[in-house]
């Protein structure tokens, strides 16, 4: 589908839920006039969206993304960083966080993205939410708290390379499951939810609790250490579809106490752990050295894509994105996590967290795939 205007959106949500609204009442609904709304019908027959009498909307996937969204500002330092003093860089400010990066990027591979997360009513939270909008996520079921949009904060090597992050998501961290409000209506249309692990522990349990109870598949992504062992007592045998934890995630996850080791049978072993408490699949990342994905005990190495660092930043968000796009158009579990380690490549070669020509580039890398990504 051809990308839809903000208005085109807005006018496609509404008779996505109330079909036999006339233009006259869609306006009222939404303050335009309606020779603006005609306008947008007219653009969304047009282009796919919509078809036949009563606003008939087109059957399409529906992803829904639960997790943080926080203005990063990043330096890059001129020359191999220094510890404890200044260093010459250049900053830079760049919408992120893991669940907002996710949901751009599965809307800029094509696929209708909703993403709940809980932002600041400032300077920083309208230009994320205008950001994100413009990219193609539905941003109607955002949260507006009393903390400030949540920041993080990155220096990096001149080669790229992370030195040091540090966040503040306290925005985030107040999300409660009563302040999603309408939002929960989303998870049982959804047909995959992302959860970051950013999100307060009671509101991922009643995410896994919605999920196991209308039959949507889950994708956890544990974002960090401290992250995965807040998460790691909520794997309680509730069917999960898919874990993404790094090797320190995956120890934190176990419970293990001890670090797992990067050899196929130490993760593989970790891995049937997670399996017994209800995981389907474990997509472990192991940076330049690939990924291990065990979907309930067989398991794949795959490799990971050559590409020149200019920012890893928003890698690992590439990787799910891409990985939720293929499943949902059909693509297994293998062939998948293969697309999103070619979208990770393509990512950290661009400076950007999320890359705006994404869709574009994964069809120039690989053709084959333009059904799967439509």
């Amino acid at each position: 589908m051809s990308s839809l205007t903000p208005r085109e959106r807005e006018v496609l949500e509404l008779v996505r839920v109330q079909p036999l609204l006339d233009a006259q009442a869609i306006a009222d609904r939404l303050g335009s006039t309606r020779a603006s709304v005609a306008m947008a019908l007219s653009s969304l027959t047009r282009k796919g969206a919509i078809a036949g009498r009563g606003y008939i909307v087109r059957d399409e996937a529906q992803v829904v993304v639960l997790g943080g969204a926080v203005m990063d500002v990043k330096a890059v330092t001129d020359a191999p960083a220094g510890l404890h003093t200044s260093n010459p860089a250049t900053i830079r400010t760049s919408p992120g966080g893991v669940g907002r990066n996710i949901a751009e990027g599965i809307a800029r591979l094509g696929r209708r993205t909703f993403l709940v997360a809980a932002l600041g009513d400032d300077v920083f939270g309208r230009e994320l939410l205008a950001h994100t909008a413009d990219a193609g996520v539905y941003v109607d079921h955002v949260v507006r708290g009393g903390f400030a949009t949540g920041t993080y904060l990155a220096t990096l090597d001149h080669d790229g390379e992370l030195v040091v992050g540090a966040s503040d998501l306290r925005a985030t961290d107040a999300l409660t499951v009563d302040a999603l409000g309408r939002a929960r209506d989303l998870v049982p249309r959804a047909d995959f939810l992302v959860v970051d692990g950013n999100i307060p522990a009671d509101v991922v349990r009643w995410a896994i609790q919605a999920c196991a109870q209308h039959d949507v598949p889950l994708l956890l992504d544990p974002v960090s250490v401290a992250k995965a062992g807040r998460l790691a007592p909520l794997l309680d045998g509730s069917p999960i579809d898919t874990v993404t934890p790094n090797l320190a995630e995956l120890a934190a996850l176990t419970g293990a106490g001890a670090p797992v080791a990067d050899t196929k049978p130490a993760i593989t072993r970790a891995a049937a752990e997670l399996h017994e408490r209800g995981v389907r699949r474990v997509w472990v990342r192991r940076g330049r050295r690939g990924s291990l994905l065990s979907d309930e005990g067989t398991v794949t190495t795959l490799a990971a894509r050559p590409a020149e660092v200019v920012d890893v930043t928003g890698a690992g968000d590439a990787m799910t994105a891409a990985y939720v796009v293929a499943r949902t158009g059909g693509e297994g579990p293998v062939a998948a996590a293969e697309l999103g380690h070619v979208a990770a490549a393509l990512t950290i070669a661009h400076p950007d967290n999320v890359r705006p020509d994404l869709a574009t580039a994964l069809h120039a890398d690989h053709p084959h795939r333009t059904e799967t990504l439509s």
